[in-house]
């Protein structure tokens, strides 16, 4: 079937079409940030899902009854969300004591600052919301915002169990569709499978190269004497789930207080130690394991960010490489004729979604 329009309707049938893509896509983003606080569980939950999904595959070829696997996938679920939200909350508890005891070292570290920025020329109310914004009684506030987004608490911790107990009951009749529905459309559910794939792989790599930076940056913060090293290592392995601006966010608390205790000297020293484990693994290294099987641009990954943290907070920021694959399986995920628009996003072409991704 030809891509081509009939004479004299291509000037108007195209633009009308962009037109009301444009405005699908606006309504559609605005329902997701109206339904931010009952979409943000539903979304976390979703991704716990997939993470736990693998664990299933086996006890379904062994020919084990469904609700076993039901009950796997549904406890991997839940046990990871307890790990993670004891673990946050640790880290904001020693954060919240960090920022007591050390309250003078960083107003005096801020004075310094201020006092640093205007001698080169910066406006007093400038200076102002800079020193504010990095007095404790403010980093406490952010950090507590952050982390209350980030778990959920109150009614969302409810609709994150709820919801991944029902997705994870759902799962086994999504992985055996009826043959008809397979067989008609093929295309769209490899494309799923193609999804869920590279979610659960940038989940896995994401995991295993935030562990392995979070043990370096804290044993590097408790070798220096930085105080926090757990609060700084839950920190750099929840950030590294963040893209490209993940490692900026992971790196400022601690250089800050490494200065408010022991000098410029020992920030730059943090930093630097930050820049040479970081900026290896996450940069030069995790992309080869990753890359391939994600396959999105740089640019897009980087407005995925911008976008998905507008939408629904911090959750979005952790989500957006998932929530943009999703989008992009959803828009044009099993159809033919969107090849350009595949490439273009950073999907080079059709991959086998059991093969292993190459390095780049």
């Amino acid at each position: 079937m030809s891509d081509r329009e009939p004479p004299g309707s291509s000037g108007l049938a195209r633009p009308t079409r962009i037109l009301l893509t444009l405005a699908a896509a606006g309504g559609a983003c605005w329902t997701v940030w109206a339904g931010r606080s009952l979409l943000g569980p539903l979304v976390l939950a979703a991704a716990l899902v997939i993470i736990a999904l693998p664990a299933r595959k086996p006890l379904d070829r062994r020919g084990t009854p469904g609700w076993v696997g039901t009950l796997v996938v549904v406890s991997i679920s839940w046990g990871i969300l307890l790990v993670l939200a004891v673990l946050v909350l640790l880290a904001l508890g020693q954060f919240a004591r960090i920022l007591a005891d050390y309250a003078g070292q960083l107003q005096e570290s801020a004075e310094t600052l201020e006092s640093f920025f205007r001698s080169l020329g910066f406006s007093t109310v400038s200076m102002d919301d800079l020193t504010r914004a990095i007095q404790p009684s403010a980093l406490l506030t952010t950090v507590f915002n952050a982390g209350t987004q980030l778990l959920g608490l109150g009614t969302a911790v409810f609709f994150v169990f709820a919801y991944a107990m029902f997705l994870g009951m759902d799962a086994a009749r999504w992985q055996n569709p009826p043959a008809e529905l397979a067989e008609a459309s093929s295309r769209r559910l490899q494309a799923f499978n193609r999804f869920t794939t590279a979610t659960n792989r940038y989940f896995l790599v994401n995991s295993i190269f935030g562990l392995i930076v979070a043990v370096i940056d804290g044993l590097a913060l408790w070798v220096l004497g930085v105080p926090g090293p757990f609060v700084w290592a839950v920190l750099a392995f929840v950030t590294n789930y963040i893209p490209n601006i993940g490692f900026v966010l992971g790196v400022v608390p601690p250089v800050v207080l490494a200065v408010a205790v022991g000098g410029w000297e020992l920030g730059l020293l943090v930093l630097a130690i930050y820049c040479i484990a970081n900026v290896t693994l996450q940069v030069l290294i995790q992309p080869r394991f990753v890359g391939e099987s994600v396959r999105l641009s740089v640019t897009l990954t980087f407005a995925s960010v911008v976008l998905w943290t507008t939408l629904l907070g911090a959750v979005g920021s952790l989500l957006a490489v998932p929530l943009t694959l999703f989008a992009r399986f959803l828009i044009i995920g099993g159809d033919p004729g969107a090849r350009f628009a595949q490439w273009i996003s950073g999907d080079d072409g059709p991959e086998d979604p059991q093969s292993p991704s190459r390095p780049g």
